[in-house]
């Protein structure tokens, strides 16, 4: 099998109270496929990037990036895709620098409470709030966008909102699936996101902020969704056997100065699903590319 390229990018250090996230940090010392960033000292990150910070950033995903975000390879090409840990939520436009390097048409699939799409407040800063929309702006290599469990009143706000700003043309390009959705779609969520990709055989970027998972599987600075586990683990899996995968990005962790009641429940509750959506990912990784018999 292909090794698997991990990125963690550190922000403010709230990985320090998961195990499993700490046993890739001292994985990265010995092992050259794991790649440990710490960002806690870059100034200009939180919510919004400035470019300062974005130079440092970018030559980080550089340095990282895995065959499949380096050149032009098609859909048929079998480089296996890269996971990309950035901490909380407030760094979700990592998302966008990301695909910044791809290099072939792609889609982008996204599970997110919030649809991520505010026009800008201040020209040219990318920000956790509109960097999809900053993709569908500039990326013209992205074709479709599709976002999962976003709570339904932000779907009429955003609509409102980029109407207002002359902008509305770019959601023809945008598929929401509302959060609504998800208790009416439950054993049906991953037929319906494939069923909107079926006819465009482009490779695909997932990008995962936790808030789109409930309470019981995630504790999050933002607030969360209704959409399970096994509603997201199943879409992994259609999606991982019928299209290419350049790359997943994981994000959502508690903020590190937020009150939780027990700060320790919640820090248990996402190791375990870092832990977890680790290992659903390499495991879909290694049924589409079986270790050699050699």
């Amino acid at each position: 099998m292909k090794s698997i390229k991990i990125t963690v990018q550190d922000f403010t250090g709230v990985y320090a109270e998961q195990p499993f996230m700490q046993g890739l940090r001292k994985a990265a010392s010995t092992d050259g496929e794991i790649r440990w960033f710490d960002c806690t000292r870059i100034d200009g990150t939180d919510c919004y990037c400035d470019d300062e910070a974005k130079a440092i950033l970018r030559k980080q995903i550089e340095f990282s990036k895995t065959p499949a975000l380096r050149q032009a390879q098609g859909p048929s090409s079998i480089s296996t895709p890269g996971i990309h840990f950035f901490d909380n939520g407030n760094y979700h436009y990592m998302s966008k620098l990301w695909t910044d390097s791809i290099r072939e048409p792609f889609d982008l699939v996204v599970f997110d409470h919030h649809p991520d799409m505010q026009p800008p407040r201040f020209e040219g800063i990318l920000s956790c709030g509109g960097w999809i929309k900053e993709v569908l702006d500039h990326n013209k290599l992205v074709q479709n966008v599709i976002v999962i469990g976003v709570a339904d009143h932000l779907v009429e706000e955003i609509q409102e909102d980029l109407t207002h700003a002359n902008a509305a043309e770019i959601l023809s390009r945008v598929t929401f699936i509302r959060e609504s959705e998800l208790n009416t779609l439950p054993q049906n969520l991953s037929s319906r996101v494939y069923s909107k990709l079926a006819n465009d055989p482009s490779s695909l970027y997932i990008s995962i902020d936790k808030d789109a998972l409930n309470t019981q599987e995630a504790a999050t600075n933002w607030d969360q969704g209704s959409l399970t586990f096994e509603q997201l683990a199943e879409t992994l899996q259609t999606l991982a056997q019928n299209r290419k995968i350049l790359g997943i990005d994981i994000c959502g962790e508690r903020a590190r100065d937020m009150g939780f009641e027990d700060t320790a429940a919640a820090d248990a509750l996402n190791n375990a699903l870092n832990e977890k959506l680790y290992n659903l990912i390499t495991t879909l990784v290694e049924r589409r590319f079986p270790p050699s018999r050699e």
